[in-house]
């Protein structure tokens, strides 16, 4: 058996919540392979909306087992608030949740390392959510970060405080300013409390030795599908560097992640909007500055599920999605969020960039920031609302030729849409 992906192939929020968990009934494993809360998985059904951060979208199944893996950063204090919203909307994760030893703990003084940086950075910051995440990736690169498996044994505490005194020092260089020291309106001190009482909270979820049982499944024949978080537009290496995130989220990082050969990977589902956002500070070429991009942030209502931001907003990107494809080997695309578009009179498509005059594909490195114009392509609207479809043959024509456009362009074939937040909202071809 080989272990399929599901990723996204844009700056993050494509909608790859949702469909994991309309895909999780052909799977039996879904496992998180990067990330921490800084993702905000979105899923709708029974007239109820569901946002995770750090556990895997197929966690209302119940028959479906769910791995958070080592390649993920774990926050307790956020963990255990997700855990008891499940446990309050009937879900039991102490059966079906499984967390990995070697998965990092994000720490108190992360939260304060992430915020005293981002302020120092003054207008070049990169848009951090602030929840720790690059501080925690950061000691996990050092050698000196702490793993849930260190929770059991002997010493734990006194490698907390190391942790923490090593921290302070650095936040303290800083100086700074009284409200940077907070934590979502508490001290450090009320957080660390917290963090303490999520981490015995959370105690009753087994940690297990994530790699060997993701293997053992495989060989048993146990089909799992491992979900991505962010985008590949946001990985450390590929992406919009240094306005990226602090982890790989393309598929070379599901072997890193989980601890994978790489010919164990089967499909890959790259998610994409059928427009294009970002969150955060960075290079957006079909940025839409005027009342069409603030048409499509209301449409589609493009806030941060994590933070709550607004979500800058643009036309789809070929040329990128184009770059992202190659990278992750994609072999199914998933379009998302196609009835944002159903009154636009006319739908445009970014085919290429026009930079000092020359037009390129995917930009080289040394021309990432440049100013970059898109060169765009009219498609007609389809001018109905199509999120009641569930067959392809059903729905607009000239919607249906915007996807094969896609398919074409992307070399690719378009095998899922979905027309709503609602799983049964979906389109398989």
């Amino acid at each position: 058996m080989k272990i399929d992906v599901l990723l996204g192939l844009q700056w993050g929020d494509e909608g790859k919540g949702k469909i994991t968990d309309v895909l999780t009934p052909e799977y039996d494993i879904i496992a998180r392979f990067q990330g921490g809360p800084n993702a905000g998985h979105t899923l709708e059904f029974n007239g109820i909306k569901h946002v995770l951060h750090t556990i895997p979208s197929g966690i209302f199944h119940p028959d479906k087992i769910n791995v958070i893996g080592n390649g993920v950063i774990i926050d307790p204090y956020t963990l255990a608030k997700e855990i008891k919203n499940l446990r309050a909307r009937g879900a039991e994760p102490e059966k079906n949740l499984r967390i990995s030893k070697r998965a990092h703990l994000i720490v108190p003084t992360h939260r304060l390392l992430d915020a005293v940086q981002e302020a120092a950075k003054g207008a070049s910051k990169i848009g951090s959510t602030l929840k720790g995440i690059g501080p925690a990736y950061t000691d996990k690169t050092a050698r000196h970060g702490l793993r849930m498996g260190d929770v059991a044994l002997p010493g734990f505490k006194e490698k907390f405080e190391a942790q923490k005194a090593a921290n302070l020092r650095i936040i303290n260089a800083f100086q700074p300013e009284a409200e940077t020291l907070m934590i979502e309106k508490m001290t450090h001190e009320e957080y660390e409390k917290l963090w303490f009482e999520g981490l015995k909270y959370i105690s009753d979820i087994p940690v297990i030795d994530s790699e060997v049982f993701i293997n053992q499944s495989l060989l048993q024949g146990k089909k799992i599908l491992a979900e991505g978080a962010q985008g590949a537009m946001l990985d450390i290496d590929f992406g919009t560097y240094p306005f990226v995130t602090s982890s790989n989220t393309v598929t070379a990082g599901v072997c890193s992640g989980l601890g994978i050969a790489p010919q164990k990977v089967g499909r890959v589902f790259g998610v994409f909007k059928a427009y294009c956002t970002r969150v955060g500070s960075g290079p957006f070429p079909t940025e839409l500055l005027d009342e069409t991009g603030e048409k499509l942030r209301k449409n589609g209502n493009e806030f941060g599920s994590t933070t709550g931001r607004p979500r800058r907003c643009g036309w789809i990107d070929l040329p990128a999605l184009r770059y992202a494809v190659m990278l992750n080997g994609v072999t199914d695309l998933v379009m998302m969020k196609a009835d944002v578009l159903d009154d636009f009179e006319n739908v445009n498509v970014c085919t290429q960039y026009n930079i000092n005059g020359q037009l390129h594909d995917f930009p080289a490195y040394e021309t990432l920031n440049s100013n970059i114009s898109p060169v765009l392509e009219s498609h007609a609207g389809w001018k109905t609302r199509i999120s009641s479809f569930r067959k392809w043959d059903e729905l607009p024509a000239q919607f249906r030729d915007y996807v094969v456009s896609i398919e074409q362009s992307l070399n690719v074939p378009v095998s899922v849409i979905s027309l709503g937040p609602n799983r049964d909202q979906t389109v398989i071809r």
